[in-house]
């Protein structure tokens, strides 16, 4: 089972950009599939963006497409979400979570290892 760990939320103005990092450990990072998933208070919580294992080949959430970008590093043992143009709606916790399966699912349900979770806050 891999342990993840999210860091890079806060407080930004709308317009403004964020990038979130979530660090892994505990397994082979290369063998999983990463995702994004946001919760808003009294939300279910939400698919953002998927990864693949190599990295190369990603899928947005529409309400952030053209404005979010997901990578990783497997050499760092890191996924990112570079988020830009943000709007007060994208206030949420933002979750990192890992599929087993080399490739991601909008659905929560591959996803068996999740992080603890950063705030985002975007005033307006």
């Amino acid at each position: 089972q891999v342990q993840l760990v999210e860091s890079g939320g806060g407080l930004v103005q709308a317009g403004g950009s964020l990038r979130l990092s979530c660090a892994a450990s505990g397994s082979t990072f290369s063998n999983y599939a990463m995702a994004w998933f946001r919760q808003a208070p009294g939300k279910e919580r939400e698919f953002v963006a998927t990864i693949n294992w190599s990295g190369g080949y990603t899928t947005y959430a529409e309400s952030v497409k053209g404005r979010f970008t997901i990578s990783r590093d497997n050499a760092k043992n890191t996924v990112y979400l570079q988020m830009t143009s943000l709007k007060p709606e994208d206030t949420a916790v933002y979750y990192c979570a890992a599929s087993s399966y080399k490739f991601g699912s909008s659905s929560r349900i591959p996803y068996t290892s999740w992080g603890q979770g950063t705030q985002v806050t975007v005033s307006s």
